[in-house]
C-alpha cells in the first residue's frame, strides 16, 4: 500500500524544490509532528505526489539522513530516526555527521586521518608526561595552559601576522566552543544578530540561533563579503572566512577587508574571524595574512587544530581584544573548567620542538597534489565547470555551467557510490542559476579523486549532453 504525505512547496520561491523538501521535512521532524520510527514514501511516490523530477527528492532525503534526521534501512524504506540527537546543530557544524555507506565521500569538512603524525605526536607526549608536575592531573587554567599560549603567540604571529600576545589568547575545545562562548557575550555589548557569509556553513545558522542570536544572511561574491550589504543589515557583528571563504574558496580582497576594519571601528562592532584552514595554502604567491592584524581591538581571532591535526583532539583558540576577553572568560567559568591539559602541553611540545611545521609542510604537499587532481578531473570530466578560489584548504568549490540539473547531478552520483553535496545546501535562498558542487578532497589519494570525480563526470555528461 503506497505511503503519502503532504509537503507544502512553491514552485514561485527562489528557494530550490530539493530545499523546499528538506526544510520541511526537517522542521516536522523537529516539532515532533514526524515521530521517530516514522516511515516516509518512498522517493518515487513522494515525487509523484509532488510531480517533481524523483532526484530532487532523493537529494533532500540524502541530506536528511547525511544530517542525522532520516535513516534509510534495506527493505524498510527512509524512516524518521529513532533516537534523535540532543543537538542536532553540532554535528551539523562541525561535519561530523551520518552519511550512507559509499566508496567514495566527497563531502567538505573531512580531516587528513592517514597524515596524522602519529610519530611526532607520541614523542610530544611522552616528553609532556616525563616533564609534568607532580600535580599537573590538576583543573587547568581557565584560559589555557600558558605554554600553549605562548607558543601558539609565537606560531600565530609568524605564520598568519596575527597581533596578539599570550595574555590574549585563549584555548578552547574547538571552534564550536569559541563560537557558543561569543554568542553568549555579544548580548552584554548590545549586540543580537550575527551577520554570517551567505553561502556558508548551514549548520552555523541553527547554531547562532539556538544560541541566542539572530542570524543575518549577507551576500559573498568573487572579492568575499559584500560589506556595503553587511553595512545595510544594521548588524554590529560578523563572523567570516577572509583566507578561504567557505564555502567558495575565495579570498578576502585587499580593499574589502580595509572597508570591514572601517566598518568595524564606525558600528562600534566585532568582527570574527574563523581562520579554520588559513595555514593550509598552496596557491602560488604570498598568502593572506589575518585579517585581525589590520584591526586587533576589532577583531576577535578564531583558529583550530582540526584541519591540521584532526577534529578529535578538540582543541581551537581565540585571540581576543581585552573587552572581550574577560567576558569570555566569566562565562567559560560557568560552562566548564577548561581543556584537558596533557593534550595542549603536547600540542605546545610540537610546536616548541618544529616537529608541528615538518608535519604542516608534508599535509600542505598532500593537500596540494589532491587539489591539482581535483583541477585536472574538472577539468577532465565536467567540461564547463570552473574551481572557484584560492588553491588552499580541505575542499573546492565547483561552479557548474547554468543548465546543469545541480539536484539530479548529486543524485546521480549518489547511485554511483559518491557522496557529494550540492552548493544549493549552503545557501540561504538557493538559486536554479547557479548550480555547484562543494568537494572535499581531504581524505583521499590523488588516484581517489579522480576516481570519484570521474563517476561524477558520468553522470555530469549524461545530463549535460
Amino acid at each position: 500500500m503506497a505511503l503519502h504525505m503532504t509537503v507544502e512547496i512553491s514552485r514561485d520561491s527562489a528557494e530550490s524544490l530539493t530545499s523546499q523538501i528538506q526544510v520541511f521535512i526537517r522542521d516536522e521532524v523537529e516539532a515532533g509532528i514526524l515521530q521517530p520510527g516514522t516511515r516516509l514514501p518512498s522517493s518515487r511516490q513522494l515525487a509523484e505526489d509532488l510531480s517533481v523530477s524523483r532526484s530532487v527528492v532523493v537529494e533532500a532525503y540524502g541530506q536528511l539522513v547525511a544530517e542525522g534526521y532520516l535513516e534509510a534501512v534495506q527493505g524498510s524504506g527512509t524512516r524518521v530516526v529513532r533516537h534523535l540527537p540532543q543537538q542536532p546543530v553540532v554535528p551539523l557544524l562541525l561535519d561530523e555527521d551520518v552519511a550512507p555507506a559509499v566508496r567514495w565521500d566527497l563531502r567538505a569538512g573531512g580531516n587528513n586521518t592517514p597524515a596524522f603524525p602519529r610519530t611526532e605526536w607520541l614523542t610530544a607526549y611522552q616528553r609532556t608526561l616525563r616533564t609534568a608536575e607532580p600535580g599537573g592531573t590538576g583543573y587547568p587554567p581557565l584560559a589555557g595552559e600558558g605554554a600553549l599560549r605562548v607558543e601558539l603567540s609565537r606560531h600565530l604571529g609568524r605564520l598568519r601576522g596575527v597581533r596578539a600576545d599570550a595574555q590574549h589568547l585563549m584555548v578552547t575545545g574547538g571552534f564550536a566552543q569559541a563560537l557558543g562562548l561569543l554568542c553568549a557575550v555579544l548580548p552584554g555589548l548590545g549586540i543580537d544578530a550575527l551577520a554570517l557569509e551567505d553561502p556558508g556553513h548551514p549548520g552555523q545558522r541553527h547554531f547562532v540561533r539556538e544560541n541566542g542570536l539572530r542570524p543575518v544572511p549577507v551576500p559573498v561574491d568573487e572579492e568575499g563579503l559584500v560589506v556595503d550589504a553587511l553595512a545595510a543589515t544594521g548588524a554590529r557583528a560578523v563572523l567570516v572566512t577572509p583566507a578561504h571563504q567557505f564555502p567558495t574558496g575565495v579570498t578576502l580582497s585587499a580593499a574589502r577587508r580595509e572597508a570591514l576594519a572601517q566598518w568595524a571601528h564606525d558600528v562600534d562592532g566585532w568582527v570574527i574571524e574563523d581562520d579554520y584552514d588559513g595555514a593550509l595554502w598552496y596557491e602560488r604567491g604570498p598568502r593572506p595574512l589575518a585579517l585581525q592584524r589590520l584591526a586587533p581591538e576589532r577583531v576577535v581571532y578564531a583558529g583550530t587544530a582540526s584541519k591540521i591535526l584532526g577534529p578529535g583532539l578538540r582543541l581551537g583558540w581565540l585571540a581576543a581584544p581585552e573587552a572581550l576577553l574577560h567576558p569570555l572568560l566569566r562565562v567559560r567559568a560557568r560552562r566548564d573548567l577548561g581543556s584537558e591539559s596533557f593534550t595542549q602541553l603536547a600540542c605546545a611540545e610540537l610546536l616548541r620542538s618544529g616537529l608541528f611545521d615538518r608535519h604542516l609542510r608534508r599535509l600542505t604537499e598532500l593537500s596540494a597534489g589532491r587539489r591539482e587532481a581535483l583541477d585536472e578531473a574538472v577539468a577532465r570530466h565536467l567540461p564547463g565547470a570552473t574551481v572557484l578560489g584560492a588553491a588552499a584548504g580541505l575542499h573546492a568549490y565547483v561552479r557548474l555551467p547554468r543548465h546543469v540539473d545541480e539536484a539530479a547531478l548529486v543524485a546521480g552520483a549518489l547511485r554511483r557510490n559518491v557522496l557529494v553535496r550540492g552548493g544549493a545546501g549552503f545557501h540561504t535562498r538557493p538559486s536554479r542559476d547557479a548550480p555547484a558542487l562543494v568537494v572535499g578532497h581531504a581524505h583521499l589519494p590523488r588516484s581517489g579523486v579522480l576516481e570519484a570525480m570521474r563517476e561524477v563526470g558520468l553522470c555530469y555528461t549524461r545530463r549535460a549532453g
